[in-house]
Order: C-alpha cells, then structure tokens, then sequence
C-alpha cells in the first residue's frame, strides 16, 4: 500500500480546525490551502459525518464549511446562522453589486475600496439627519461588522502613509449572494430603498 505523503507535517486537524474556525483563504495561506487541495477526499468525508459539507471554490481562492439540508431541525448546528441587521444586509447587497461590476470591467482580481467609496455606496438608502458625523459613524459601524464575518478584510497603510482606511472585498461574498439573487437585485434595492426612507407624509404632519 503506498502511503499518502505528509506535507510538511500538516495533517487532517491541522486542515479541519481552521475550517471550523472560518474561511480558509489561498492568498493569506498558501500552504495550508495546497495541504487542503490535497487531502479534500479525507476532509469532505470527515466533516461530512458532523452534517457539514465542504466548499471549495479554487477559481476564486476560498474554501468553508455549510450545513448540509436536512430534513430534522432537531439535529444541533455545528455552523450558526446568523441573522444580520438589516443594514448590513443592504451593504453586503451593496458591495457584491460592486463586485460583480468590478469583475465586468476590470482585469485586477482585488477590488480595494477606501472608507468614504463605501460610505458612499449606502448614503443614498441611509435616511438623512441633522448630524452627519453620527450617520456615517453608522455607516462605519457597519463595515466594521462585515470585516468580522470576513466579507472585507481591512489593508494597512503603506510603509508609514496615513490615509484614508482601505477594504478589500473578499471574493467569498459571491458564495452568499449568488447571480440569481443579482438578477432581482433592481426589485430588492427599491425595496430597500422604500423601508429607509423617511415617510414624507409623516415629515409634513411634523412640520
């Protein structure tokens, strides 16, 4: 029998933990993402007895872990779902609208978004107030919640530059909001639109 080569002492925990953990990404580890290219069969079949399936997209350089359906909703999740504020919604609907756009056009893989292009993306369905600062401390608030689910990853400034906070868009958002949902996405962000602003009718009997 010959025997599967070890890669440099990486094993299956050591390639099944950090799923469990998050995302797996090829550009941010190299090495773990090449032992888990190599050892899927064994990964899929070991985490398919604790009801998950494996993902792997290699085209775009992510892989993670899902439940698999099922039928018995008595069976406990080892992947929670979370059920995101509204808001964040409309931004991570936002940001893969930018994405999908951004592939269309540009040769580049990363698309990098400074603070204030995000800011800029959500202003529009953001009702206005008399205070600015705390809209968009809002705003920011938001894309710091994004960051930890892993959907954008924050850069640091170069060497010692000082600007504005930079985000890349990870690719990962593509596995949650899908081209069919793109397709419908005109419907949903009037939808949106409709439940962030500001009833007018109310605005007049205030006035």
């Amino acid at each position: 029998m010959i025997e599967e080569p070890v890669d440099a002492g990486i094993e299956l925990s050591a390639v099944v933990i950090p799923l469990l953990k998050g995302v797996i990404y090829e550009d941010g580890e190299a090495r773990l993402w090449d032992a888990l290219l190599r050892l899927q069969a064994r990964v899929r079949e070991y985490v398919g007895v604790l009801g998950l399936e494996l993902v792997i997209d290699e085209a775009e350089g992510y892989a993670f872990l899902r439940s698999r359906p099922t039928e018995d909703d008595t069976l406990p999740r080892l992947v929670t779902r979370r059920a995101l504020p509204f808001a964040v919604s409309l931004l991570l609907a936002l940001l893969r609208k930018r994405l999908a756009e951004f592939d269309a056009t540009g040769s580049d893989t990363r698309l990098v978004l400074t603070r204030d292009e995000i800011v800029e993306l959500v202003r529009v369905f953001v009702p206005e107030t008399a205070n600015e600062v705390r809209r968009i401390d809002q705003i920011e608030t938001h894309i710091n919640r994004i960051a930890d689910l892993g959907f954008v990853r924050r850069l640091k400034p170069a060497g010692s530059a000082s600007g504005p906070a930079t985000y890349e868009v990870r690719r990962i958002l593509k596995a949650f909001v899908d081209a069919q949902w793109l397709a419908d996405f005109a419907d949903r962000l009037k939808a949106y639109k409709d439940q962030l602003a500001p009833s007018t009718e109310t605005a007049g009997d205030d006035a």
